[in-house]
């Protein structure tokens, strides 16, 4: 799923309209198994200005960037830090834990191609789905619309839970990061 969904999901799953630690966590949880894409691909886009079909086609699928992704997607070790917070009894790092491992059940059955290693570090098993969020050739042109149609309809939820205007702005940023690339997809596809 594309991270702002993850957000999206996170936040209606653990977010707390009166309990700012506790939905920032949820906000966390839901961003952290992505950060390190991100910081390594903007590292190379950005400033080594290395051609995007390297970083994403090469860099991508290198030994070391998997070996990061397996650590921050790794649902062993989320588990063991959504006990630790149970047995804590603390909400933010139940937030946070739950969030994240929410990521990660989301993601588990719409990667194909570009799936990671789920299970490290019990084992370095990767399950290639038949089904991806994004591929047209593993049904994205079917996923993608119901992923974006999901993130609409919790989006319409969370704006009525959330009153602050600093809250509202958020979920409307995070729809309209959802939604835009949809439609220019859409559009261009048509």
């Amino acid at each position: 799923m594309n991270t702002p969904a993850h957000l999206i999901f996170g936040l209606a799953a653990f977010g707390r309209p009166k309990a700012g630690r506790i939905t920032l966590a949820a906000l966390a949880g839901g961003l952290v198994p992505d950060l390190s894409l991100y910081l390594l691909a903007g590292w190379q886009l950005a400033v080594m200005g290395t051609d995007p079909q390297v970083v994403f086609g090469t860099m991508y699928y290198s030994a070391l960037w998997q070996g990061i992704f397996r650590v921050d997607n790794s649902v062993p070790l989320w588990a063991v830090l959504a006990a630790v917070g149970l047995l804590w009894r603390s909400p933010v790092v139940v937030a946070f834990a739950g969030s994240g491992l929410l990521h990660l059940a989301l993601d588990f059955p719409l990667h194909h191609d570009d799936a990671r290693a789920h299970f490290w570090p019990l084992t370095d098993w990767v399950f290639a789905s038949p089904l991806s969020y994004w591929d047209p050739a593993h049904f994205g042109g079917v996923i993608g619309p119901i992923e974006v149609g999901a993130c609409v309809i919790l989006s319409l939820w969370l704006w009525r839970r959330f009153r602050s205007r600093a809250m509202r702005g958020l979920i409307a940023a995070l729809a309209v990061l959802e939604v835009t690339p949809a439609l220019i997809f859409g559009l261009m596809m048509a």
